[in-house]
């Protein structure tokens, strides 16, 4: 009896172990991957396009069950780029991002879920000093599969649309009051380096 009950724990051990290690680290290529974002000016006559220079992305993918995944994001703040100088260094202030105080903008998954095909990132995002849990709405963009080396890449690509007023960053043109818009959409598109093929 002891035997058996012996048995069946070190067999659902191994079950157990098997479902844990379907989930691997997936490091991402900076080189070829963009955190961007873009807001409206005047009301949407023209817009800002900008990114950040400086991020690390780790990313925990199940591809067995997606919902088993995870990521986590730490951005630069100050690696801000517009590709103007003076804008730049205006957003790094403290009318913006104040990159001094806070240095670092960053996302915390705390489950991955799944609504039909869409599948959304549920974590803490910090701006500003400021958290707020957002679902984060993304999309595997496709799979890359080398027979020959046995290497794959993996694409994932995410849009949100975020209120900076939401995250106390507040400024305002003196003379034009809607210069600014208050909405930034972010737009994130990562691909992973080339790992093994299970």
């Amino acid at each position: 009896m002891l035997k058996k009950n012996l048995l069946a724990v070190l067999l659902l051990s191994t079950i157990s172990a098997a479902q844990v290690n379907t989930a691997r680290q997936y490091p991402i290529d900076a080189n070829h991957s963009t955190v961007g974002f873009s807001v409206s000016i005047m009301d949407g006559l023209s817009k800002v396009n900008g990114k950040f220079i400086d991020f690390t992305v780790t990313l925990t993918n199940d591809e067995k069950d997606i919902t088993k995944s995870s990521v986590s994001v730490v951005i630069k703040a100050a690696s801000i780029n517009t590709g103007i100088t003076a804008r730049d260094n205006h957003l790094r202030s403290a009318d913006f991002l104040d990159v001094e105080k806070y240095p670092e903008i960053t996302f915390q998954s705390k489950r991955i879920e799944k609504k039909g095909k869409q599948l959304f990132a549920v974590g803490t995002f910090t701006m500003h000093g400021v958290s707020k849990e957002i679902a984060l709405p993304f999309q595997i963009t496709g799979v890359n599969k080398d027979s020959a080396s046995k290497k794959m890449n993996l694409g994932y690509s995410a849009r949100i649309v975020l209120n900076r007023r939401d995250f106390g960053i507040n400024w305002r043109h003196q003379s034009v009051p809607n210069f600014v818009g208050d909405n930034v959409e972010i737009e994130i598109d990562l691909i992973t380096k080339a790992i093994d093929v299970k």
